[in-house]
């Protein structure tokens, strides 16, 4: 069975990069060696892994992968921090903010 890591890393800018791969070892290696100078991280070196979690099914990743980078800081350092418990509530403070939400 395959294994896919949802992963997060600390660019030297202090903002987040989320990824997905089938190789943690080789994907964290192609970000610090700048292996693609298109790649977001590419300029925001030296970066460092700040979480990783592993799914055994490649849709369940992405769509984790999707729905992390859609997040607020607050919630990735939730998730960063082993903070889920934290998640709720932070959703509430977000849509609280969303000017749509009152119309």
């Amino acid at each position: 069975m395959k294994t896919y890591y949802v992963y997060i890393l600390k660019c030297s800018d202090n903002s987040y990069y989320t990824g997905v791969t089938n190789n943690i070892e080789r994907r964290l290696l192609e970000h610090t060696s700048g292996f693609n100078v298109d790649c977001y991280t590419y300029n925001r070196r030296p970066l460092e892994l700040v979480f990783v979690t592993e799914f055994n099914d490649i849709n369940q990743a992405i769509a984790f992968e999707k729905q992390v980078k859609g997040w607020s800081r607050k919630k990735k350092e939730a998730i960063i921090n082993n903070r889920c418990e934290d998640l709720p509530e932070l959703s509430k403070n977000r849509q609280k903010k969303n000017p749509t939400d009152e119309q």
